[in-house]
């Protein structure tokens, strides 16, 4: 029933209902019900009593509803669905602007700008939303800061203005008179009827569609954390952060009674929020509909359907720990990641021990000496790579971030000298979040597949496109371990 009705512009009304009335958990995210009485939208699991088919109109996006003239439901916040509209529209194109629109593109550049990263112009950048979403790209960044002000609106103690500029707005003036056109209530309302919270800690709710193997991913994580940049204990994810001015740390744990991730964001994050939450969702990949890929990977996924492939938080951190992980084992990279931290990073106050240092900018590393960068046990060659990759990322020749065309962004991985077909793969399974990527020269996927010719194993992996990201994961967990 699902395919039927994820077609985003085109939902089936009558499946749509169908999914409301037995609020089925599988299309949370995938569209939201408006109910023409009430003029508020909710997610289809809403507990509230199921509305008439006659008073029902569905859209796959809450900017879609809120643009129809409703408002987000106070019991079911709409604000908390899984993001799954835009992962699973038909535009590949859609999802990436969508993605960069999400981590908040838009609030500092502008949508020429954004066109012109993605290599299309204005014009058709705008066509795609329009046709994907029903909305313009500025429709959709409005409705994401509404949202994100009506989350830090119930859940945090931040001041108004502290709250409009977290959620990217220029002006408290401009947040208020947008806030009461769109849900017809003043911002205070929702402030009172929230409940006190700490003031130094921010609490967010991220959803997802379960299955979710979270102690797979805490376990990749935790032979890759970075020493006093990342901590894994128990159950719970932790590690500092530092975007642009912004410095602080995040604690992650999943929530035993429903399916989201219980994120805790230093209230000094405040200002960069919005990125902080995209890239958790990242970071953990909390947009894939395993269950989809599940059924096209058959056999190798079919004993760990919730397995994930873990993203990027800081995409020039993965991209060095990869280089640092060249040809060594996976404990004496993380070593070396450590030290590079250590050295190089800068200290970042938390009240977690373990926990002292932001991990450094593509942009410090580039003015280094490679004689620096070789102080921590490095050779000559790896220093010089990791300095030259700094520098493409510093400048710009080098993007990775998410949705970004992923062959490009590996071509130019691999002009960097020291950057092989492994490294670059990776780099593009972690930092891109690309589905597809398959290094297919790792010595644990010759041993899981017990074959050691690359060409074959390529020819093995056409059958699980495009979704050989994921193949590799079960790869490794295959293994005694995850590789």
């Amino acid at each position: 029933m699902r395919s039927c009705i994820i077609g985003c512009m085109n939902l089936n009304p009558d499946i749509c209902y169908r999914a409301v009335a037995s609020r089925d958990h599988r299309f949370d995210g995938v569209f939201f019900v408006c109910v023409s009485t009430t003029k508020i939208y909710c997610r289809p699991i809403c507990t509230v009593r199921t509305p008439g088919r006659d008073r029902c109109t569905f859209h796959p996006t809450a900017a879609a509803a809120e643009l129809a003239g409703y408002r987000p439901c106070m019991r079911c916040r709409p604000e908390l669905a899984p993001g799954n509209a835009r992962v699973d529209a038909i535009s590949q194109q859609a999802a990436i602007i969508a993605n960069r629109i999400e981590d908040g593109f838009l609030t500092e550049r502008s949508v020429a700008d954004l066109a012109d990263e993605l290599g299309i112009s204005d014009r058709h950048l705008r066509r795609i939303v329009e046709k994907e979403f029903g909305v313009s790209p500025i429709d959709l960044a409005q409705t994401q800061r509404l949202l994100l002000a009506k989350r830090l609106l119930t859940d945090t103690d931040l001041s108004m203005t502290a709250i409009a500029a977290a959620s990217g707005f220029s002006s408290l003036r401009r947040f208020n008179a947008l806030f009461k056109e769109r849900y017809r209530m003043n911002p205070l309302r929702l402030r009172k009827a929230g409940k006190t919270r700490s003031q130094e800690i921010m609490l967010c709710e991220l959803a997802y569609r379960p299955p979710l193997d979270w102690d797979a991913l805490l376990d990749f994580l935790k032979k890759r954390a970075v020493k006093s940049v990342e901590c894994i204990e128990g159950k719970t994810y932790a590690r500092t952060v530092s975007i642009k001015e912004h410095t602080g740390w995040i604690k992650v744990v999943p929530c035993a009674k429903k399916s989201v991730l219980e994120v805790s964001v230093s209230a000094s994050l405040a200002g960069a929020l919005s990125s902080v939450l995209a890239r958790v969702k990242r970071l953990f990949d909390l947009s894939t509909d395993t269950n989809l890929i599940t059924i096209h990977l058959g056999p190798l996924a079919v004993s760990n359907p919730g397995l994930r492939v873990p993203g990027a938080f800081e995409s020039f951190e993965v991209a060095i720990r990869a280089i640092l992980g060249q040809q060594v084992s996976v404990a004496a990279a993380t070593t070396l990641g450590g030290r590079f931290a250590q050295k190089f990073g800068t200290a970042v106050d938390t009240p977690i021990k373990e926990l002292q240092q932001a991990f450094p900018k593509a942009c410090d590393m580039a003015c280094l000496k490679e004689s620096d960068i070789m102080s921590i046990g490095l050779t000559a060659a790896r220093a010089r790579t990791i300095k030259l990759l700094a520098q493409a990322m510093a400048e710009e020749r080098i993007i990775l971030e998410p949705g970004l065309n992923a062959e490009q962004a590996m071509t130019k991985l691999k002009d960097v000298p020291g950057i092989g077909e492994w490294t670059a793969q990776y780099i593009a399974m972690r930092s891109l979040s690309w589905p597809d990527a398959f290094p297919h020269t790792d010595l644990g996927i010759y041993k899981a597949l017990k074959e050691k010719n690359a060409k074959k194993v390529l020819e093995i992996a056409e059958a699980w496109r495009p979704w050989r990201s994921y193949a590799t994961m079960h790869l490794w967990k295959s293994l005694e371990g995850i590789k």
